[in-house]
């Protein structure tokens, strides 16, 4: 998992049955982070795993990065949907996308009932994916970006432009996402994520 902004003033763990969360923030709630873990009932291992960190600075001429949100996740997929029988390359990864929208919401809002913080990021980094889906909505064709190196640009209502990169590997998915002043980078790197494995 990445590490956020070094040490935090302060750190929370939140738990449920199956996630564990740990999140913080730093000068008086303008930088927060998460790093959050999911893991199967039965079998207790990782099955989803997430990091957030929003920098929330206001912008000052000639200082950078103005605000901003990084967001990452590593997701293992169910035969289910990975068996579905999609009409294109392109239908396949609008679903898998999907899906990791609605685990991102899922699990962020189970923590969430008792930690405000995880909730808030979860709803920022929904906010984006949705961003992306509405715009594969009007052109399907542009899914097949979603693997690039710089990824799929796209517009957000909050952080005027953001850039998203999902890579799909047997049945593990990686998304990195990027917002605000750190989507201006074109090449989104997966390093620091680490694997399923880690």
């Amino acid at each position: 998992m990445l590490s956020a902004f070094g040490t935090p003033k302060y750190a929370l763990l939140s738990q449920s049955k199956s996630i564990v969360a740990l999140t913080g923030d730093k000068k008086q709630g303008k930088k927060m982070w998460f790093n959050m873990v999911s893991f199967d009932e039965t079998e207790l291992i990782a099955k989803r795993k997430y990091v957030f960190i929003s920098d929330e600075r206001p912008k000052q001429l000639f200082v950078e990065p103005w605000e901003g949100v990084h967001f990452g996740c590593q997701m293992v997929l169910s035969k289910e949907l990975l068996d579905e029988p999609y009409a294109n390359e392109n239908a396949r990864r609008v679903a898998i996308l999907k899906q990791v929208e609605a685990d991102t919401r899922k699990d962020t809002s189970e923590v969430g009932a008792d930690n405000a913080m995880v909730s808030l990021c979860g709803m920022m980094a929904g906010q984006g994916m949705e961003a992306v889906l509405t715009k594969l909505d009007s052109s399907p064709s542009l899914a097949s970006r979603l693997s690039e190196q710089n990824g799929l640009e796209f517009e957000h209502i909050s952080f005027d432009k953001g850039r998203l990169r999902m890579v799909i590997d047997n049945d593990v998915v990686t998304v990195r996402m990027r917002l605000g002043s750190f989507g201006k980078d074109e090449k989104i790197s997966f390093e620091g994520l680490g694997s399923m494995e880690d």
